[in-house]
């Protein structure tokens, strides 16, 4: 086992385990942290606890100190001067006519290097650009391709439901999220209703997935065969977290339906689970991607 803390360098990203160094270190404290790409300005976002060797990535770096104010001055001027960084960069990408959009910069806290976000369809030869920009910043320059859906990440946003965006706000990484999770969740398949800000398929399907999952292995489809306190029926519609389902009766009403829970109906014969055009899913497919 080895002791760790988690350091977390931006609100919503991934934490990562350093070495407390002896340090006394409580949530929310400032610390210098040494990085693979320099010295950093990060916050605690775990305490200290142990850990299994194997998850940790080594060699395992150590926190230098906790931040002092002389510290966090110098990360209030950086964000100064990435404001300024980025409008010199989009003027560059303009001058030399790329296809690609510029979402963040970002100086690392020694000031060693600035990193610059884009977007882009496509691969973008960027070499004279990365040469122009190093002319003027006299420092290493670094550019980074993101996908779209780092992009709202970074920006911040709000979603259909008017909250903060779950990237920004606490999710540290991005995890598959499938057609088939909104089909399963009896969401309309209109991809204006089913898609975040980032034009991909929201994050929260997801979050809710595990409790369809259960539902779903208890909860018969519609159009399947059940024996009810009333006698045998059809499956006409389900309610799945009610845990309802309305049956037509075979000796009723033909325009009757019965409601029913689900504990207190037997599947007899389970129906087809309910499919989309292929023109439509292959078409929806496009909202997967990253």
């Amino acid at each position: 086992m080895v002791t760790v803390v988690g350091v977390r360098f931006k609100l919503g990203g991934k934490i990562y385990y350093f070495n407390p160094n002896g340090l006394e270190l409580k949530l929310g404290d400032s610390v210098i942290v040494e990085t693979a790409r320099g010295v950093e300005f990060g916050t605690v976002a775990m305490e200290r606890r142990e850990i299994k060797d194997e998850d940790v990535v080594s060699p395992l770096k150590e926190v230098i100190r906790i931040a002092t104010e002389a510290d966090k001055q110098r990360v209030a001027e950086n964000r100064q001067k990435e404001k300024e960084a980025i409008k010199i960069c989009e003027e560059k990408i303009a001058a030399h006519k790329l296809g690609m959009k510029l979402v963040e910069a970002e100086y690392t806290f020694d000031n060693s290097k600035i990193l610059f976000y884009f977007t882009a369809d496509g691969r973008v030869d960027f070499r004279e650009l990365v040469k122009d920009l190093a002319s003027v910043f006299r420092t290493r320059i670094e550019l980074r391709q993101i996908g779209i859906r780092d992009e709202a990440k970074m920006l911040g946003g709000l979603g259909i439901c008017g909250r903060t965006l779950c990237c920004t706000a606490y999710l540290d990484d991005f995890h598959p999220v499938s057609i088939k999770m909104a089909k399963e969740q009896g969401l309309s398949l209109n991809p204006t209703k089913i898609s975040g800000v980032c034009g991909r398929l929201m994050c929260c399907l997801k979050h809710e997935q595990n409790c369809y999952d259960e539902l779903l292995k208890v909860t018969p489809n519609v159009g399947a065969k059940v024996r009810t306190p009333d006698g045998d029926g059809i499956v006409s519609s389900v309610s799945l977290l009610k845990g309802l389902v309305k049956v037509k009766l075979e000796k009723g009403d033909e325009n009757e339906l019965e409601e029913y829970k689900v504990d207190d109906i037997k599947i007899l014969r389970d129906g087809r689970k309910s499919r989309a055009d292929d023109a439509d899913v292959k078409e929806l497919k496009k909202l997967e991607g990253k």
